[in-house]
């Protein structure tokens, strides 16, 4: 039996982690932090969830196959890449449109895009083997 303090920590404090987890993948592109970092706060929710409820309930919420992100994940890495070379510049090399959303510039490039993909790859990948390490035991 699971623990229900545990249980009810854990729907308080995963929520936020996700929260956490995407404030640190969007602040990565002027200080610390990142895809990297990011997808590893928000499997450490995925995890901990996992290891309130049970595997089956959080691949049950997570609602796709860990190993499918990373595929995504990989996919987006590489097409950051070769938007760069479409537009006749060296392989990730940075590319940068400025659209305009509410009054204010934003600033949208291939690195946001390499940033997705390394966030799907590290959440992909983390769960993936947590999962396995965990159905293994079980």
């Amino acid at each position: 039996m699971k623990s229900v303090i545990l249980q009810t920590a854990t729907r308080l404090i995963f929520p936020l982690l996700l929260v956490f987890s995407i404030f640190m993948f969007f602040r990565g592109h002027n200080e610390p932090g990142g895809g990297f970092i990011g997808g590893l706060v928000g499997a450490a929710a995925f995890v901990l969830f996992a290891i309130a409820f049970g595997t089956k309930v959080t691949r049950e919420l997570l609602r796709i196959d860990p190993r499918i992100m990373v595929g995504w994940g990989l996919l987006f890495a590489l097409l950051s890449g070769f938007i760069s070379m479409w537009a006749g510049d060296a392989f990730f090399t940075g590319q940068w449109v400025f659209p305009v959303l509410f009054g204010n510039e934003l600033h949208i490039g291939t690195p946001l895009i390499f940033d997705i993909g390394v966030y799907l790859v590290v959440v992909g990948f983390t769960l993936a083997v947590i999962f396995a390490l965990e159905e293994e035991t079980n």
